[in-house]
């Protein structure tokens, strides 16, 4: 994995036009200790490989000091772009490293699905650690151990979370230090205005749902990519700024991360429990949050300092992920609330991170880095549900083997805390009137306000009472697509639990689609009538994919799906945003926000109780009807289509 890493950040670089010489000048501080510490890491095990005696009695101090003299000598460099990552990698490879006694703890079936066997592992180095996901598990460091199967040809091997660390970082470092063409000084946090707090209040994303630790689908697209070439662009400029490189990567990791959650809980919850019911109730209970304590999130986040919201809460979600399979094997009733719980810390998250940003990129680069945080979004949905998928059924349905997802993610809400905890900013000066005491007696008052605004505007209110009946079937998918993919689905191309995290690919696929599709048409169609559209083509496109039990015609279906998700979602941001003052904005798009949740909510409890009786697919196609008529009902609204 670290020789992926280094070689994705050789090819940025050359495609931005950068030069390998710059790699040559590159100024690090203390190192000849990063050097000594490397050559100690690996002549520590080449020694014990060769049977030195004297080596393998002190292996445990011997790789204790090669890991703490590489971490003191990275941390003077953590300004680097991406040395942050590389500590942090290199800090849970030591970790494991010396809770082991000096052994890299693996994970035997891991170690089969890469194709490999024992004997393939480094001679003394390796100690493998025990099948059953027990506390033994914990204590050898499992969730850090070398977990993640690469049955890659030439490149087949077992890494751990920590060498995704240091191959992200590293890959960072490289690209970074290629195109940057002078020293850049760290950029000064920027200011935004009152609309823009209370955007942040409200979560910004209108219906965009909290599940778990992200969201549902895909967020705005973003041209950030292989198109920057041109080395004063603001992505490069991103790319060169640490303090961003580390607020990137910690949520994208764990971003990653939750897609493996949520595939693994939609599987796990169906092979214990067999009921649509129950599964589909496990969903309600993570979208549940949003409607219950996502208007009151943003009210709070903003009287607190947000890097401390941000860490404590990633901190939390570890805790609480890790225990989601120790309380399936006791009652499977006990994973409910600790979802419930996973998604409202989130949703505490989410507003105390995008606040955040403006305090670490310069003010001309904030369009650029809210775009690329995005784009973690899109990725995520893009390579993350399938590699997720692949994941999941390497491990089985077995309650005990699908524990290592939720390990897994667990582990990458530490390894984000400790980035997020490196990101050196200067603190917001509160005034009294920001306590939390009163803040929602204030909250209250403040959203009677933007109802009061909300219901005399007909473009608005219109919007969103046709919102509040299309967007059922958003919670009906997010419910039942894990029982339709086992029950409905031919598994014969894409098997379950594979075609799951399939359909969620596609539908990831098509939002980023259909972001830029938007962009491309917005000059020349009414925002009314793409609402309108949206809605129509969502429904018809959600029937197709209900009816049929061909996975290539059902992925084709949720392309589209996606597609026209951002296709109703964007005009719609657009519509109230240029219709709403900036000082009501937060407290409008909350109310909206909780309607419109409320009715997924309500959507997700009644599919589930209809599909122990009817087949998931079916009760999908009928909600899609639903979208579909909700949006030729706007279509003869003037409010709605002439906007």
């Amino acid at each position: 994995m670290i020789v992926i890493g280094i070689a994705l950040g050789l090819v940025l670089g050359l495609l931005a036009r950068g030069k390998l010489t710059r790699l040559i000048d590159v100024h690090l501080t203390w190192i000849g200790l990063i050097f000594v510490a490397v050559v100690l890491r690996i002549g520590t095990q080449l020694a014990i490989a060769d049977g030195i005696a004297i080596v393998e009695s002190l292996r445990l101090p011997l790789y204790a000091t090669a890991f703490l003299l590489l971490l003191a000598a990275l941390w003077p460099n953590r300004s680097q772009p991406g040395i942050t990552a590389v500590m942090v990698g290199a800090a849970a490879n030591g970790l494991a490293i010396v809770v082991n006694g000096g052994f890299m703890p693996v994970y035997g079936p891991s170690l089969a699905a890469a194709q490999m066997g024992t004997g393939d592992l480094s001679a003394g180095f390796h100690v493998l650690l025990p099948t059953q996901l027990n506390a033994q598990f914990f204590l050898m460091a499992g969730p850090l151990a070398d977990i993640i199967p690469i049955p890659i040809r030439y490149l087949t091997n077992v890494s751990s979370i920590g060498d995704a660390f240091i191959a992200a970082g590293l890959a960072w470092f490289i690209f970074a230090t290629m195109v940057r063409p002078t020293r850049e000084a760290q950029p000064a946090g920027i200011s935004l205005g009152p609309g823009a707090s209370a955007a942040a209040e409200a979560g910004i994303g209108l219906e965009r749902p909290v599940v778990l630790g992200g969201g549902m689908g895909a967020g705005l697209s973003s041209p950030f990519g292989l198109g920057a070439r041109i080395r004063g662009h603001p992505y490069v400029r991103l790319a060169l700024d640490s303090r961003f490189a580390a607020y990137w990567l910690a949520q994208t990791i764990s971003l990653f991360g939750d897609r493996l959650n949520q595939v693994a809980l939609g599987v796990l919850v169906y092979a214990i429990t067999d009921s649509p019911l129950a599964t589909g109730l496990v969903f309600l209970s993570a979208m549940l949050p949003n409607l219950v304590v996502g208007p009151i999130a943003g009210i709070f986040v903003d009287r607190w300092e947000h890097k401390r919201v941000m860490i404590v809460s990633d901190a939390i979600r570890a805790v609480l992920v890790a225990a989601i399979p120790f309380a399936a094997a006791a009652n499977i009733w006990l994973v409910y609330p600790l979802v419930f719980f996973v998604t409202s810390v989130s949703l505490f998250f989410r507003p105390a991170k995008l606040a955040f940003l403006p305090r670490i990129v310069k003010e001309d680069d904030f369009m650029a880095a809210s775009s690329a945080t995005w784009t973690a979004d899109n990725l995520a949905d893009i390579i993350g549900y399938p590699l997720a998928g692949l994941f999941v059924a390497f491990l089985g349905t077995a309650a005990s083997q699908l524990a290592l997802a939720f390990f897994a993610d667990s582990a990458t809400y530490v390894l984000s805390a400790v980035l997020l905890a490196t990101i050196a900013v200067a603190p917001i000066t509160r005034t009294a009137a920001a306590a939390t005491q009163g803040a929602l007696r204030t909250f209250v008052t403040q959203l009677a306000e933007g109802w009061r605004f909300l219901r005399t505007r007909a473009p608005l209110i219109q919007n969103t009472l046709i919102s509040v009946i299309a967007q059922m079937t958003v919670g009906v998918q997010l419910a039942l697509t894990v029982i339709y993919a086992r029950d409905t689905l031919d598994g014969s191309t894409i098997p379950y639990p594979q075609n799951f995290a399939a359909i969620e690919t596609a539908i990831g696929v098509g939002s980023l689609v259909g972001g830029l599709a938007v962009g491309l048409v917005t000059a020349r169609v009414k925002k009314g009538w793409l609402v309108v559209g949206g809605f129509v083509v969502f429904g018809v496109a959600t029937m197709v994919y209900g009816l049929t039990s061909n996975v290539v015609l059902a992925l084709v279906a949720t392309t589209i799906v996606g597609i026209a998700n951002l296709v109703f979602i964007i005009p719609t941001q657009t519509i109230f945003y240029e219709l709403t003052p900036t000082e009501l904005m937060g407290r409008v798009l909350a109310i909206r926000s909780t309607l419109v949740f409320g009715a997924m909510t309500l959507a997700m409890a009644v599919a589930s109780g209809l599909a122990e009786d009817v087949n998931a697919g079916l009760v999908i196609a009928a909600f899609g009807m639903l979208t579909a008529l909700a949006g030729l009902v706007g279509a003869l609204l003037p409010a709605v289509r002439d906007v």
